[in-house]
């Protein structure tokens, strides 16, 4: 989160099983269109007991376009390969997701499929394999990687696309370099992390069951930039892999559920106040609140500041409110946003343009022994407290 931060990228979700982790992060500005954040977990170690294996996810619905990103931890060994698809056919039947659309994985318009899947290289030998890997002869590899031979031969992979892997196996390496294992076990290389996606098929009038993997989609897109392996990385012995992806689809939903106005400036509690309008659609809480966060910050709870988004009961049906920022503004000046948080969806829906807040000092008055905001109009008059002051 420390270097997602700075550029602007706020923490959705996160799900972790042991080793297995899965975080989310989003641009500020997409948080108002990400609704029915949810997060699955199956266990598939030890037969469903221990989290060693299995796989976690997160699911949400993005400008109203489903999608779901889902790290697996998949058997080991080389003659794994059926319970590696029975372990993800598993943890596809028992991930379902409250709401009448996409409760299953595949259900979504786009899912994201990755993770150490450990399928192997099948027949080759030891030989064979590196002098592939030395002479960049990959396409010798490929034909003999379990999960590509798996793809024409399992349904549930139907759909599933994956880059060109034209980067070395990225499995099993002696920890601290970049050598292949050179313990007793020799293990053979094997792409063992990957990054797979999908979209969702709508089958034409009449189709059968093939016709509705080859359909039309929804009018996502994706489209992959890069696919590659960090071989800088010597701390484990798999190298991590990355990719680089563009998601275009036509917008389904593109105003928020509230919707924030507040000045351009903060200079004093007198400049702070906050009006919201509410979507008709939306079924608010007493317990909404909006929080003051710092342009950077990490999560929805990493706020400054926050009132209630709570007003007279009279006043609760109405669409467009009023709150009255009731704290002390922040010491230091920067730029802020707002950002309204929905009790019943546990996610923000509404947030500003950032805006800046001006530090403010405080100016001591002798008559009253009591602090008040200094304003511009008070600059004289602070001047020369301070010089009476040092005078004296």
């Amino acid at each position: 989160m420390e270097r997602l931060s700075p550029f602007g990228y706020v923490l959705v979700t996160s799900q972790r099983m042991q080793g297995v982790l899965l975080l989310v992060f989003a641009k500020y500005f997409h948080l108002p269109f990400l609704r029915g954040v949810q997060t699955e977990t199956t266990r598939t170690g030890l037969g469903g007991y221990w989290g060693n294996k299995g796989g976690v996810s997160a699911r949400m619905s993005v400008y109203g376009h489903t999608i779901c990103f889902l790290n697996c931890h998949l058997p080991a060994h080389m003659e794994n390969s059926d319970q590696r698809m029975e372990d993800f056919e598993s943890i596809l039947q028992q991930q379902q997701f409250e709401g009448q659309a996409a409760t299953g994985v595949l259900d979504h318009d786009v899912v994201f499929w990755f993770g150490d899947l450990n399928f192997r290289i099948d027949d080759l030998e030891m030989q064979v394999v590196k002098s592939a890997i030395d002479n960049n002869k990959f396409s010798i590899l490929w034909e003999k990687d379990q999960l590509n031979m798996a793809k024409d031969s399992e349904t549930v992979l139907e759909g599933f696309q994956e880059g060109p892997l034209k980067f070395p196996p990225t499995y099993k390496f002696d920890v601290g370099t970049n050598t292949y294992d050179t313990s007793g076990k020799k293990r053979k290389p094997a792409w063992t992390d990957r990054i797979l996606w999908r979209l969702r098929a709508t089958a034409p009038a009449g189709a059968g069951k093939r016709g509705s993997i080859s359909g039309l989609t929804s009018g996502a897109k994706v489209t992959q930039h890069n696919y590659r392996s960090h071989m800088e990385f010597t701390v484990s012995d798999h190298k991590p892999v990355s990719s680089i992806f563009t998601l275009q689809f036509p917008y389904k939903v593109d105003l928020p559920l509230v919707t924030i106005v507040v000045e351009d400036e903060w200079n004093s509690v007198a400049d702070a106040t906050v009006i919201f309008k509410l979507a008709p659609n939306y079924s608010r809480s007493s317990w909404d609140w909006i929080g003051l966060f710092k342009v950077g910050f990490k999560h929805y709870k990493d706020y400054v500041g926050y009132v209630w988004a709570k007003q007279e009961e009279s006043d609760f049906l109405r669409q467009e409110q009023q709150v009255i920022w009731m704290h002390e503004l922040p010491k230091g000046s920067g730029d802020f946003i707002l950002g309204y948080y929905s009790n019943n969806m546990s996610s923000i829906v509404g947030v500003t343009e950032p805006f800046q807040v001006i530090a403010t000092h405080c100016l001591f008055d002798v008559k009253t022994a009591k602090y008040n905001l200094c304003r511009k109009d008070y600059f004289t008059e602070i001047l020369y407290l301070f010089s009476y002051l040092t005078v004296k």
